[in-house]
């Protein structure tokens, strides 16, 4: 970029006022196409960049919004979490993130009224401890788009993926290998668990399909999608006296724990137990057996959070919120297929 170049500078090259640059370069108001491609083509020559601070200030804007997650360290909020920052940051916008531990009142806190002193101007946010009732009490004047499984009240935008139909395929892909007893961990059936309930929902409905009786015993709950739960929760299900020959875990962490207890007690993966896992996390693509996923659209999900965000912090006036699906899809490795996907 050529160093202090202005918008005047922008201006008198293409012959137009600064106004319509502006207007050009920030999307203000409509211009016509050949003034839109002189401006452009002056802005390119130039090598001119819009001062996003200045814009920012003159807005009565930080530039920078908040993404509030459970947990740093689980990775699918990881990857997710870089592909909102490279969103974030192609608008001009610096991100801060919070951890919130799960913990009611710390998510709280990012809704209540006045939480915008903390210098953010929006919030993407993915709730854990709270449940979808208490969004409600929110300031409604945040910008706000809510990931995960609490769907939108008109005021909010919400992103995700469809767990029903995630969980259905899931648990059809096993059934369809000719599994019987297929066990699912992860099940939480309290209040804020309903990422959880929505996955045992599919499950069940998978089974109906089929014409499988589910066996009630082989539905595992868990108190976090972590690896420890899923090593414990399979070295119950292994104590049965009819113990199962497939499993359905609710996150890619899950199945990685439920691995390790399966090595530990030298069965063989599939042979004796098939693997499912959800998120498709990398740690899954190079464990061994590499496992078998349903792989929700990251990218797509960053993206379409930050540009609703961004459209809400932006508007005068209040946005219809919007339930938005992202896609999803079952990636099989060798955790269900043995080594013909080994490479998957």
């Amino acid at each position: 970029m050529a160093k202090g170049v202005t918008l005047r500078d922008v201006a008198a090259l293409a012959g137009v006022s600064s106004r319509t640059v502006s207007n050009v370069v920030n999307g203000y108001a409509p211009v016509a196409e050949a003034t839109r491609a002189r401006v452009q083509q002056a802005v390119d020559e130039l090598g001119y960049r819009p001062n996003v601070l200045a814009r920012n200030l003159a807005a009565g804007r930080s530039g920078q919004i908040a993404v509030v997650v459970p947990y740093l360290d689980t990775p699918y909020f990881a990857e997710l979490l870089q592909g909102i920052i490279r969103a974030a940051r192609v608008q001009g916008y610096n991100v801060l993130i919070d951890q919130t531990d799960g913990d009611a009142e710390h998510e709280k806190m990012f809704l209540s009224r006045g939480s915008q002193s903390l210098l953010f101007d929006g919030v993407i946010f993915s709730p854990l401890g709270l449940a979808q009732s208490d969004l409600s009490e929110r300031d409604a004047s945040l910008p706000l788009v809510v990931l995960g499984e609490r769907v939108s009240d008109g005021g909010f935008d919400h992103v995700g993926i469809d767990d029903v139909a995630a969980s259905l395929e899931a648990t059809e892909h096993l059934l369809g290998l000719g599994r019987r007893r297929v066990a699912a961990i992860g099940d939480q059936p309290y209040r804020t668990g309903e990422a959880a309930q929505l996955r045992t929902r599919g499950y069940r409905l998978a089974h109906e399909r089929a014409g499988v009786p589910v066996r009630e015993e082989l539905i595992v709950s868990t108190p976090r999608f972590n690896r420890s739960d899923g090593a414990s929760a399979m070295a119950h299900l292994l104590d049965l006296e009819e113990p199962p020959d497939a499993v359905f875990c609710y996150s890619d962490l899950v199945a990685l724990g439920a691995l390790h207890t399966l090595a530990s007690r030298g069965l063989r993966v599939p042979e004796d137990v098939a693997v499912v896992g959800y998120d498709d996390i990398e740690d899954g693509r190079y464990s061994n057996p590499s496992v078998t996923t349903i792989s929700p659209d990251k990218k797509v999900i960053a993206e379409t959070a930050v540009e609703r965000l961004l459209k809400r912090i932006g508007s005068s006036t209040p946005v219809p919120g919007m339930e938005i699906r992202a896609p999803h899809r079952l990636v099989p490795r060798a955790s269900t297929m043995g080594r013909q996907a080994a490479g998957a």
